[in-house]
């Protein structure tokens, strides 16, 4: 398996055993904990002006923090997306900066696409012929589309209710692709079936430790768009929790290598008809509690039962963020607001970052000196159905 200079292994975020990524590729073989990359920062060497003088082309720009390098990247040229200033929607936050990091415009339309860059490039190098993973649409897209570049199998496990695009595109890059009656949980259930009894990769999110690797990327992107300056707050839309994961351990990367000074505040955004992690966080606790009911338009977020919410919530804390969930109706008014006055496309599922965003404004978290970032999650093609009866039923 070739890895960059400064990767240290694989260590268990429950019981802190470390080991060799060659042989261990998804659970701790110990307890069964969740696997995070570890990097021996002494072994880099990083200034700002060194990024500063590499073109800014994808990820892999960053070579010295991931735990492949680029000569083993399974790529689509994913990453270095826009990050563009909205100073109309600064001016109705009562912020000082209001900036959307657009997500939409990676290969496949998501953010999903600089997990999978790395979590395929791990499967190949594991020597995996296949990959496999439940999906609300987006990852299994991508999935799709980055083993189709590597020359592997793929098998997505999707709810019925997934979108008609993220299922076609599937099928277009060749997966296999596995319609599940019922939520995304009952996908869950079936792609967990399939992996007892097939010889398949799982490129899940927090089952491998690749994914909330390459999430942590937005972060290196954004600081350096703004010029090193650390962002007051991110707002996330957040379903297993991946990004904002990856956000906080960008961030303390960087920190821990003098890059910047301090961690912004991680906000995760939900919807109110399934928010466990809203919930935990509001009730203090380490974990959540399955959401018994899920029931929101926002398909792409709707993860009931997140594996990684330790993870999620500790990130939260650390970072003296905070978690809100906001009904749909107002989820959907905000993607709207954002692309009739941005010309930014955010997806319904998405737009619970704008929405959340509002939601916290009016808690008067936000400061008017402050710079405030949204992750727009995904490209609003891929639920334009969904915004457009929305606008239609508005009468607008």
């Amino acid at each position: 398996m070739k890895t960059t200079a400064a990767f240290d292994g694989l260590v268990c975020t429950d019981c802190g055993e470390r080991f060799d990524p060659e042989s261990a590729t998804h659970d701790c073989p110990d307890c069964g904990g969740l696997l995070d990359p570890r990097y021996d920062l002494s072994r880099i060497d990083l200034a700002r002006d060194e990024l500063e003088t590499r073109p800014f082309d994808g990820l892999w720009r960053y070579e010295e923090l991931l735990p492949l390098p680029r000569s083993a990247a399974v790529t689509v040229d994913e990453g270095t997306t826009p990050l563009v200033d909205c100073p109309e929607l600064a001016d109705e936050l009562g912020v000082e900066r209001l900036l959307i990091k657009d997500e939409g415009r990676n290969p496949t339309g998501s953010l999903t696409d600089r997990g999978h860059a790395l979590a395929v490039s791990a499967a190949r190098e594991h020597g995996a012929s296949d990959v496999a993973l439940a999906t609300t649409g987006d990852a299994g897209q991508s999935a799709a589309a980055y083993a189709a570049r590597a020359g592997l199998d793929s098998h997505a496990f999707v709810p019925t209710r997934a979108n008609f695009g993220n299922k076609a595109m599937i099928n277009v890059h060749g997966g296999d692709m596995n319609v599940v009656e019922g939520r995304f949980d009952d996908a869950a259930a079936a792609c967990a079936d399939a992996l007892d009894d097939e010889d398949w990769y799982s490129t899940n999110p927090f089952k491998t430790p690749y994914r909330h690797e390459g999430a942590k990327t937005m972060f290196y992107e954004i600081v350096e768009q703004l010029d090193w300056e650390v962002p007051d707050g991110i707002v996330h839309p957040t379903g297993s929790g991946v990004g904002l994961v990856g956000l906080h351990k960008g961030a303390t990367e960087f920190a821990e290598l003098g890059l910047t000074d301090n961690l912004p505040a991680l906000y995760a955004a939900q919807a109110s008809g399934c928010a466990p992690i809203v919930e935990a966080w509001e009730a203090g606790d380490d974990s959540h509690e399955p959401w018994d009911v899920p029931d929101t338009i926002c398909g792409g977020i709707e993860i009931a039962d997140p594996h990684g919410s330790p993870l999620v919530l500790d990130a939260l804390d650390d970072s003296d963020g905070g978690a809100v969930a906001t009904d749909d109706e107002s989820i959907l008014d905000s993607a709207i607001t954002v692309a009739q006055h941005t010309g930014v496309e955010m997806g319904a599922s998405s737009a619970a970052a704008a929405s959340g965003a509002w939601e916290l404004a009016e808690q008067d978290v936000f400061g008017t000196d402050d710079t405030v970032v949204l992750v727009n999650g995904a490209s609003a093609n891929k639920e334009a159905d969904i915004l457009r009866s929305h606008l239609m039923g508005k009468g607008i």
